[in-house]
């Protein structure tokens, strides 16, 4: 990595005609030598801000889907004083010129979910939703309403429910045991109400869960079927969708497989025209591995969540 990092940098110079580059950082350098190694790498024409050391008090901890979430480490505050403390070591002390960019073009949209109240799933098991599919339902008129599938018994006064993805593997005990929101979920269902379900928000809709170590759980068995955690990815990639009202746009990225005797209504579509994800529909349900953002298709929203 020592010479290739000088052709990283080389590259991302110069790939793109009139891009600002304001230089390289090299991180998780094993040694003051090492260091060494890569600025000479690095040609004289593109600024070179020093190194990252590695250390083990500003690391932020991974897991199979990222980053560990930053409600789940309880020293952040710590790793990121200690990582501004090494950034104050190099070059990076004196940050480069601001970049100016545009004003965002606001976008008025009609109220096609005036009125309607929206559940939507939000704690540890359920926190990965783009925050500008929530700033478009506010948009739309909706009134969104948190919960949480771990601590809440049952679901609030609500039209529609939003499940997004998350960890429910890390919590299947906590959700298998929360009997009163498995049937509230339920019910809400059976009442055909909307309820959008993405990837781990699916997950929790199936029969049963199971973890890689093969500790399985109980869902809601709304869905039916289960799924269980691999040991590699198995989803990953941008993928669109045909719905009666257009177009919606979103991605993939699971570890988990899914197996299921319901028929999916349609699937996604790969860049490259091929069949990606399943999509399954009944009734007002809709669900999928894919994470939809849905501000690629406002009046797909409001068809999914409308009741």
């Amino acid at each position: 990595m020592a010479e290739t990092f000088g052709a990283l940098a080389h590259g991302l110079a110069t790939y793109r005609a009139g891009l600002a580059f304001a230089g390289v950082l090299a991180n998780r350098v094993a040694s003051a030598t090492h260091g060494e190694m890569l600025r000479a790498s690095v040609a004289p024409r593109i600024p070179y801000r020093g190194a990252l050391f590695r250390h083990s008090g500003f690391e932020l901890p991974e897991r199979h889907l990222g980053l560990v979430q930053a409600q789940e480490l309880g020293d952040l505050d710590a790793r990121l004083d200690a990582l501004a403390d090494a950034i104050a070591q190099t070059e990076l002390k004196d940050l480069p010129e601001p970049v100016a960019f545009a004003p965002e073009r606001r976008l008025e949209h009609p109220h096609l979910l005036e009125g309607t109240r929206i559940g939507v799933a939000r704690d540890l098991a359920f926190s990965f939703v783009y925050p500008a599919n929530l700033d478009l339902l506010r948009a739309l008129g909706a009134d969104l309403v948190f919960f949480s599938p771990l601590r809440d018994t049952g679901l609030p006064v609500v039209d529609s429910v939003y499940l997004p993805g998350g960890y429910p593997e890390l919590h299947i005990e906590a959700l298998a045991n929360n009997q009163g929101m498995k049937q509230s979920l339920g019910d809400h269902v059976a009442a055909g109400k909307p309820l959008l379900a993405e990837c781990g928000g699916m997950l929790y809709l199936l029969d049963e869960l199971s973890d890689r170590e093969g500790r399985a759980g109980s869902m809601c068995g709304i869905i039916p079927g289960r799924a269980r955690m691999q040991g590699r990815l198995m989803g990953l990639g941008l993928q669109s969708a045909l719905f009666k009202a257009g177009e919606l746009r979103g991605h993939t990225f699971h570890h988990s497989a899914l197996e299921t005797s319901m028929q999916p209504s349609a699937k996604g579509a790969r860049q490259n025209g091929t069949d990606g994800e399943a999509i399954y529909r009944s009734g007002r349900l809709t669900a999928s591995y894919l994470h939809w953002y849905l501000p690629s298709g406002p009046a797909v929203a409001a068809e999914l969540l409308r009741p």
